[in-house]
């Protein structure tokens, strides 16, 4: 892995200074004698080379200098201008010159980016470990979503068998309403006829003269519950003394109570009889 890096940065040093090395000898030995021109251009070469060869000794230490890496930036920066000037200057392939100009700080890049990868290269161990940390979130995470769509799936099941249930149930509620409606509606209508009225009236005995009875239609609402004590509960009254509860109930009032009105009041006042000896109870006392 660490060649992918060394051996790119290696090559565009060594051709960087190849061509530096030329140029300086070829722009400046037609001013000054080539040995003058090729010291000049191995000092550019060799400062370059020496700032390069001492950051790479500090990188293995694990320790950078600001200093060096200046200096080594400058030597790159120098031999880059002195491309660009020689491509400037030159009468014949000027473009050609100026393509290459930017090896040199593509040579201090590519060493950065090297440098950059020591910094954070780990060992194949912790690599190892990393991997499988990542995969065991990996299989946590898809075993949650997976538990996630199931309680979704089961969820949306649930609520249907219970809207379906609830659909099922409003369904008979409203055909047993209806059904009741119906069935309320035949009784008014029976209650309310002149026809019907009469034949009830003469099937019906008077309790006390002068008072016809009067047909009253079944409760259809809510109920009260009973009370705790039963009407069984209740020790049976005698006659005499159901003769004298029904006397005092009756008489509470002038004039004297209907039949109905007192069997009201005697069994909200918790007293227990049937209906055939209050019956004829009042009878006797009437």
């Amino acid at each position: 892995m660490r060649a992918k890096t060394v051996l790119p940065a290696v090559a565009m040093t060594a051709v960087s200074m190849v061509l530096t090395l030329a140029v300086v000898v070829m722009w400046l030995g037609a001013a000054v004698p080539w040995p003058v021109a090729l010291v000049v251009g191995l000092g550019i070469d060799g400062g370059w080379l020496a700032t390069l060869a001492y950051e790479r000794r500090l990188a293995a230490q694990g320790d950078h200098n600001r200093a060096v890496t200046a200096v080594g930036w400058s030597f790159g920066i120098l031999a880059a201008g002195v491309l660009i000037a020689h491509a400037l200057t030159a009468e014949h392939s000027a473009g050609a010159w100026l393509a290459v100009a930017w090896l040199p700080i593509a040579a201090k890049a590519l060493w950065l980016v090297h440098a950059m990868w020591e910094r954070t290269a780990l060992t194949p161990l912790a690599l190892d470990a990393i991997r499988g940390i990542q995969q065991e979130a990996r299989d946590e995470a898809a075993v949650a979503r997976a538990r996630l769509r199931a309680e979704a799936a089961t969820e949306e099941t649930r609520l249907t068998a219970v809207t379906e249930a609830g659909a099922r149930v409003a369904r008979v509620q409203a055909k047993t309403a209806q059904t009741l409606a119906g069935a309320w509606s035949t009784l008014e209508t029976a209650r309310a006829g002149e026809e019907t009225g009469r034949a009830l009236t003469s099937v019906t005995a008077r309790v006390t003269p002068g008072v016809t009875p009067r047909w009253e239609l079944p409760v259809w609402g809510p109920s009260e519950p009973l009370a705790t004590r039963s009407l069984e509960s209740a020790p049976a009254l005698t006659d005499e003394a159901l003769d004298v509860i029904v006397d005092e109930i009756r008489t509470s009032e002038t004039p004297a109570l209907s039949y109905r009105e007192m069997a009201a009041r005697f069994r909200a006042a918790g007293h227990s009889a049937s209906e055939v000896r209050l019956r004829a109870a009042w009878k006797r006392v009437a």
